[in-house]
């Protein structure tokens, strides 16, 4: 399930998940199925989560629309694993999907991503042979989880304006429009979108 690009990070910005995020022992959640998401830890390979997102993005490259997760190097995964609170998604031992959620963002060129009730999240990928398996929407509800175990009233994203097919995923997954904007790394506009999630 590809997403966004809001997540691109300034050259300055560190290599590493945030010091801050949980340890990956912590929110492990596993279903009947196998499948575990569970937080990022020190032993992910970077490489193979650069593949992962690669694969998971290449219909979209197919489609002309150069999503920075297309091409990014394993530099760039890093950085931007680093400016969040990275889940990653296993099943019988093999990475299957990931997605970072990040916290407000004082400098970002979004108005919405400013504000001080709003996470939002990228680097949102499933492997191609298992989309459409609702591995996306339980990568959905731990992000949301994960948010509002911070505070977070609104979850936000962005995607391509004419991602047609994730913008509905998206709608049916209760996010509303609130925005556009135009990424320097991308070649396409994008619609920002956000979602109300309540307090527990």
């Amino acid at each position: 399930m590809p997403l966004r690009e809001a997540d691109a990070p300034s050259a300055e910005e560190e290599m590493s998940p945030r010091p801050d995020s949980p340890a990956a022992e912590a929110g492990v959640g596993q279903g009947p199925d196998g499948l575990v998401i569970r937080d990022y830890g020190s032993s992910e390979s970077i490489s193979e989560m650069t593949s992962l997102l690669r694969d998971a993005y290449a219909h979209l490259a197919r489609q002309g629309l150069r999503y920075l997760a297309t091409h990014q190097d394993d530099a760039m995964t890093a950085r931007r694993l680093g400016r969040g609170f990275p889940l990653v998604v296993y099943l019988e031992g093999r990475l299957v999907g990931t997605a970072t959620l990040y916290p407000p963002r004082y400098d970002s060129p979004v108005p919405w991503y400013r504000r001080p009730e709003v996470f939002y999240f990228g680097q949102f990928g499933v492997r191609p042979e298992l989309q459409r398996r609702g591995i996306g929407v339980r990568i959905l509800r731990a992000l949301e989880d994960r948010a509002r175990a911070r505070g977070a009233t609104e979850l936000g994203c962005d995607t391509a304006v004419q991602a047609e097919h994730l913008r509905s995923w998206y709608a049916r997954e209760g996010f509303r429009v609130v925005g556009e904007t135009q990424w320097a790394v991308t070649n396409f506009r994008s619609v920002v979108l956000s979602k109300t999630i309540t307090l527990g």
